[in-house]
C-alpha cells in the first residue's frame, strides 16, 4: 500500500507539471479579456472585424447588427480612458456608440442564453429566474443549480470575466474549485471567448436575486470535488471550437451550436461508468430521470435518417411533427426554454450537422414513427360488463376524448391539434418509458405557436391502470413489443423530475 501510494503521488505531480508546462496556446480567434481592457478601440474593433469573417462567431443569425463582445469591451474601456473634450460632438458620438454596442452585446448574448438554455438549469421556481436551486439527481447523490443573478453575496455579482471564462470554459469556479459535470463546461469549453463574455453582458443585466440554494447532497468521496481533476483527465479536453475548411459555413454553425452552446449530448450520448460520454456512441441516446432521449443520428430505422431537414426545423421550432413526433418531458422544455427562440438559419445548420454524424444502429428495423393502425375497441366495450383492469376501457374513459378512440387524434396538423397516437414515434419506440411517463407527468409545452397541454394522470390512476393504458397503446399504435409492468411503473413514478 506504501509503494502504491508513493507511486500515485509522483504519478499525481506528473500530471500537475504537465499541465503547467505543457499548455495549449489560445486558438488565433480568440481575444484575452486583459488585451481586450489594454487595447484602443481601433485596434480591438479590427481584431473584432477580422474575426467576424468565422461563421459560427458572426453569423447573422446570432449576432444582432454584427455586433461583438470584444468590440463593445474595448468601446466601453476606449470611453473611460479618453481625454477631456470639452463636451464635443466626438465625445458624445463615442458614449452613444458605446451604447449601442453595449445593447447590441446585450442582445446578441440573451439568444446566446437562449441557445445555451441556461434558465432550464438555473431556475427552480419561476418567480426567481436564474437564481438556480434546481435538483438535479445523479447516481452518486443530488446536485442544486448555483444561482448566476448579478447578486453580489449569493449569485455571481462580484465574479470578473476571467472568473466566468474560467468556469465556463475550464470548469473552474471562483475560488478555484473543480466544478462538478452536471455543469456541461465539457461542451461549452468550445464556446468562443466572444459569445461567453457576450452571455455575461446579458445575465449582467438581470434583477439580482438574494438566494442561496440548497448544499449539493453527495455521498462520500463524491463529495471531494478533488477528484474532479481525475474525471478531468479521462472526460474533459479543453479547447475551442475549430472550424473545419473542407465543411460549409452551415455545417460549422451547426457543429458549434450541437456540439458546443447548445450541448446536444449531455442528453442524447449514453454514459461510461464514471458518468463521462461515450464518444463512440455519440448521440446515440440515452436515459434522463427516466426519460429516453432518443438516437438522434441519420440511422434510418433507429434515429432521424429519415426526417427532412425540414421535419428537424421545425420539431426543435414548434415541438411538433404531425405524424412523426411531439415533444414532451425534458425535450419539451428544450424547445419551450430555447430552440423555438433560434432563428431558422441556425436550426437548419443544427439539422445539416446532425444529418451529416456517423449514424449509430440501435437495433431497430423499423422506424418508431412507422407503427399502427386505428382501433375500434369501442364497439367490444358496448354492453360489456367489465371486473377487471382493463386497458381498452380506461383508454376510452381517460384519453379517447382528446386522442379519438381510434387513436387518430383531433385536429389534424393544426398547432392545437390533439396528436395522432398512430406514427407517433413515443408509441412506436422499443421500449414504454417516455408512454408511460407523459401518461403519469402529462405535457405543458409553451411555444409562440401553442400552449399544448396533457394532463397528467399519475395521481388519479395507480401503476396496475397506467401500465394497462401503455400496453393497450402501444398494441394498438405502435410496437406491440413495448411493455410495461405495475413494477416499472412505479420505478418511474420515483423518478426525480
Amino acid at each position: 500500500m506504501k509503494g502504491f501510494a508513493a507511486a500515485f503521488s509522483i504519478f499525481a505531480l506528473y500530471l500537475a507539471w504537465h499541465a503547467a508546462h505543457d499548455r495549449e496556446a489560445s486558438p488565433a480567434d480568440e481575444l484575452p479579456v486583459a488585451a481586450a481592457l489594454a487595447q484602443g478601440a481601433s485596434e480591438v474593433g479590427a481584431a473584432g472585424a477580422s474575426a467576424a469573417s468565422t461563421p459560427m462567431l458572426a453569423s447573422a443569425a446570432s449576432v444582432p447588427n454584427g455586433a461583438s463582445p470584444s468590440g463593445a469591451v474595448s468601446g466601453a474601456a476606449a470611453a473611460g480612458t479618453a481625454g477631456p473634450s470639452g463636451g464635443s460632438g466626438q465625445e458624445a458620438a463615442a458614449v452613444a456608440s458605446t451604447d449601442d454596442g453595449t445593447a447590441d452585446l446585450v442582445k446578441r448574448g440573451e439568444y446566446l442564453a437562449r441557445a445555451g438554455d441556461c434558465i432550464a438549469c438555473h431556475t427552480a421556481d419561476k418567480s426567481r429566474p436564474f437564481a438556480g436551486g434546481l435538483p438535479i439527481g445523479t447516481p452518486f447523490g443530488t446536485l442544486y443549480t448555483p444561482n448566476i443573478t448579478p447578486d453580489p453575496e449569493t449569485g455571481i455579482g462580484r465574479w470578473t470575466d476571467a472568473d466566468f471564462l474560467r468556469a465556463m470554459q475550464q470548469g473552474i469556479g471562483k475560488g478555484g474549485e473543480h466544478l462538478y459535470p452536471a455543469f456541461p463546461y465539457a461542451e461549452y469549453t468550445r464556446i468562443t471567448e466572444r459569445d461567453v463574455l457576450a452571455i455575461r453582458a446579458y445575465l449582467n443585466t438581470l434583477a439580482p436575486i438574494r438566494y442561496t440554494p440548497p448544499r449539493n447532497d453527495l455521498s462520500f468521496p463524491f463529495n471531494q470535488r478533488w477528484l474532479m481533476f481525475f474525471w478531468n483527465l479521462f472526460n474533459f479536453h479543453e479547447g475551442r471550437f475549430v472550424p473545419d475548411p473542407k465543411q460549409s459555413p452551415q455545417w460549422n454553425r451547426g457543429a458549434y451550436l450541437v456540439e458546443g452552446l447548445a450541448h446536444c449530448e449531455e442528453c442524447h450520448t449514453p454514459r461510461n461508468f464514471m458518468q463521462g460520454l461515450k464518444s463512440s456512441d455519440r448521440f446515440s441516446g440515452a436515459v434522463q430521470a427516466g426519460w429516453r432521449a432518443f438516437n438522434i443520428t441519420p440511422d434510418r430505422a433507429g434515429g432521424i435518417g429519415n426526417w427532412s431537414d425540414e421535419d428537424i426545423v421545425r420539431y426543435l421550432g414548434t415541438g411538433a411533427v404531425p405524424g412523426r413526433a411531439n415533444a414532451a418531458g425534458p425535450m419539451a422544455d428544450v424547445v419551450a426554454d430555447s430552440t423555438q427562440y433560434l432563428t431558422p438559419e441556425d436550426l437548419r445548420s443544427i439539422a445539416a450537422y446532425l444529418h451529416s454524424v456517423r449514424p449509430v444502429v440501435g437495433g431497430q428495423t423499423r422506424p418508431r414513427d412507422q407503427w399502427g393502425s386505428p382501433a375500434d375497441d369501442v364497439k367490444r366495450l358496448r354492453g360489456t360488463r367489465v371486473t377487471s383492469v382493463d386497458g381498452a376501457q380506461l383508454f376510452v374513459a381517460n384519453c379517447a376524448s382528446c386522442h379519438n378512440w381510434t387513436g387518430q387524434g383531433i385536429g389534424a396538423s393544426s398547432p392545437l391539434a390533439y396528436p395522432s397516437l398512430i406514427h407517433n414515434s413515443v408509441v412506436g419506440a422499443p421500449d414504454s418509458d417516455n408512454l408511460a411517463m407523459v401518461i403519469l407527468h402529462g405535457v405543458n409545452r409553451h411555444t409562440k405557436e401553442a400552449d399544448v397541454m396533457m394532463p397528467a394522470f399519475g395521481n388519479e390512476l395507480d401503476d396496475d391502470q397506467i401500465a394497462a393504458i401503455a400496453n393497450y397503446v402501444t398494441k394498438h399504435f405502435g410496437n406491440p413489443k413495448a411493455t410495461v409492468t405495475a413494477d416499472d411503473v412505479g420505478k418511474l413514478r420515483q423518478r426525480q423530475q
